[in-house]
Formats: C-alpha cells, sequence, structure tokens
C-alpha cells in the first residue's frame, strides 16, 4: 500500500494565499468598472489590489498539477473519478443548485422559476460569478491522467521547450493573435505542467530571475491597467486575465518564492496557514454568500472606513476568517461535509 504524501508546507502557503487573493478579487469587485464615477483613489486601492492578485486561480491549477501529476500510484480509474473527480464535481453541483436557489429571489420574492431557468442555462453560464472556475477546472482532471506517463517518459529539456511553447500560446492570446490552439483545456494544461516543472526542481538558482520578472510584471499590471484608464475613460481588463503571460509569470514567481521561503514561517501563523489551506476550496465556494449583502455599496459596509486602501484589505480578511468558521462548521455536520471537501 503506497503512504499518503508527507504535508509541504510551502503548498499549503500557497493555496493559502490564493484563496485570500480570490477573496480580495472579488471584494474589489463593484467598485473596477467605476472609473470617474468614484474617487480617484478609490477606485486606484480597487485597481491596484486587483491588479496583484490576478494569480490566484492559475496558483490553484498548478498546485493541482504540482501534486496530481507526480502521483506515483498505478492508475484506477473507478478510484481516480471516485476520490479526485467526484471530490470536486459532487460540491460544485450541489453549490450551482444552491447559487441558482439563492438566484431566484427578485425583490425579496423568490421564484421558483426564475430559479428552474437559471439552472436550464447553467451548463454555458455559471450561475453565480466565482463558479466558472469549475468549467475549466474540472476537465483537466481528465488531462491529467494522460499527462502522468508522457511526463515521466519525457526528457527535461524536451518538458522545458513544451512549456516554452505552452508560453507563447498565452502570449499569442493575449495580443488576440487568432489560433485554434488557444482554448481554454489547452491553455489551463499548461499551468498543471508549470506547477508540476516547478515543483519538482531546484528553482534555487533561478531565484532572482522569476523574482525581478514578476514584480515586473506586478509593476505593469497596475501601472497598465492605470494607463489605459486615462486614456480610455474606463477600466480596461487587459493585464487582468488568466490566460496572458504576464500573469503566468506572476505565477511562477510565487510558487518559486514560497518554495525558497516557506519555510521561514513558524509557530502560530503557520498552523493558522495550514488550517485555512486544508479548507480552502470550501472557502472558494461558500464565500461569495456572505459578500452577497457586502457588495451591495448602499449598504455600507465599505463606506464605514477611510479608503478603499483600508477597506478593501480589512473586509477581505473578515470574509476569509467568517468563511472559515463556517466552512469547519458545515465540515462537522455529516450530511453536509461533501459541501467543503
Amino acid at each position: 500500500m503506497s503512504q499518503p504524501r508527507p504535508a509541504i508546507f510551502y503548498i499549503d502557503l500557497l493555496r493559502f494565499m490564493a484563496a485570500f487573493a480570490v477573496i480580495a478579487i472579488h471584494v474589489l469587485g463593484p467598485f473596477r468598472y467605476l472609473y470617474g464615477e468614484i474617487p480617484d483613489s478609490d477606485w486606484l486601492a480597487a485597481t491596484a489590489i486587483n491588479s496583484v492578485t490576478r494569480w490566484a486561480v492559475p496558483v490553484f491549477i498548478m498546485l493541482s498539477g504540482a501534486l496530481l501529476l507526480s502521483s506515483e500510484r498505478a492508475f484506477n480509474c473507478e478510484d481516480y473519478l471516485r476520490k479526485r473527480v467526484a471530490k470536486v464535481a459532487v460540491p460544485f453541483i450541489c453549490w450551482t443548485l444552491i447559487y441558482a436557489f439563492i438566484g431566484g429571489f427578485t425583490e425579496a420574492e423568490w421564484s421558483a422559476v426564475e430559479t428552474l431557468k437559471i439552472i436550464e442555462n447553467s451548463g454555458n453560464t455559471p450561475v453565480w460569478y466565482h463558479l466558472w472556475f469549475f468549467y475549466d477546472f474540472i476537465p483537466l482532471y481528465f488531462v491529467i491522467p494522460f499527462l502522468i506517463p508522457l511526463l515521466k517518459k519525457t526528457s527535461p529539456e524536451f518538458i522545458k521547450l513544451l512549456i516554452i511553447t505552452w508560453t507563447l500560446l498565452f502570449l499569442m492570446h493575449w495580443l488576440k493573435v487568432e489560433s485554434f490552439l488557444q482554448q481554454n483545456i489547452i491553455l489551463y494544461t499548461g499551468y498543471l505542467m508549470l506547477g508540476w516543472y516547478l515543483f519538482n526542481r531546484d528553482n534555487s538558482r533561478q531565484l532572482k530571475y522569476w523574482l525581478i520578472a514578476g514584480i515586473s510584471m506586478l509593476l505593469l499590471n497596475v501601472f497598465g491597467s492605470w494607463q489605459l484608464a486615462i486614456e480610455s475613460g474606463k477600466y480596461s481588463s487587459f493585464f487582468m486575465g488568466y490566460k496572458t503571460l504576464n500573469t503566468v509569470i506572476i505565477a511562477g514567481m510565487l510558487f518559486v518564492c514560497a518554495q525558497a521561503y516557506g519555510d521561514k514561517i513558524e509557530g502560530k501563523l503557520r498552523a493558522l496557514i495550514t488550517l485555512i489551506s486544508k479548507y480552502s476550496l470550501g472557502i472558494y465556494l461558500l464565500h461569495p454568500l456572505l459578500l452577497i449583502p457586502v457588495r451591495n455599496l448602499d449598504n455600507g459596509f465599505y463606506s464605514a472606513f477611510i479608503s478603499n486602501w483600508l477597506a478593501i484589505p480589512v473586509i477581505t480578511i473578515a470574509i476569509l476568517f467568517i468563511s472559515l468558521l463556517c466552512t469547519i462548521s458545515l465540515a462537522k455536520i455529516p450530511f453536509l461535509k461533501a459541501l467543503v471537501p
């Protein structure tokens, strides 16, 4: 019988960081398109935080690639579907129904017709803004078993070339160069391979290059987004895509930095990060429920603070911890724990 993989703290650290970043993106969401309608400082706070957190979903995918593609277990289709695919698919289906039910409320009244309409359209349209992730993520689970033997038998130099080729596809997508190869499953598969590649090698010699490239891309995101807004008079998502080369570089930098510095974190902070990492999927699925009243600007959650530079981080931290408590509570209830695996 194979032994369970020993805990690797920097993986927990990356998962924690990605969970925090996702919540921050959703907390600042209402302000992105309000350029010129709110004080510049408040808009810039939202855009700057948005610019430096767009790596969150790619990091989640890279972590799946790092761990699942490194598996040494003999592949068993039934076990894989039950233990891996179902662990993600079942909560996704359940939360789709939950959010569809919530979406049925219009002007304080619930409409079964509206809920059924949402469910009917859910094959192509996520019922809630954060569930789009699963439409791209679940298909990757059907790619992973075919990648494992391929990566094991291919030399490191060929894999390096494959990753370079994949980054060129990201550049093409970013610059809107049309190609049939620019499909989500191909581009996101690259994140799986990049996670596996960085996980299985010593990246310390390249750390300074990752830092230079990654920090440069973060600065480009912030100031580039600001400049585009000044020129066009509105928010632009040009630098914010998950399928753009700048995001690949930032995600790679964070992965390598976590490898290099993660073990310097000790004590209670380390334990807290590990706890949040354990429940990160549940936190991802649940936290938009808590944000429903918050994101309604008329309710005054943001205006209770001096500025969005303070409001967004504080609300993000609060939502993270409340989501954690809710997730832990659900995990203790036998019939509901499957919602927060």
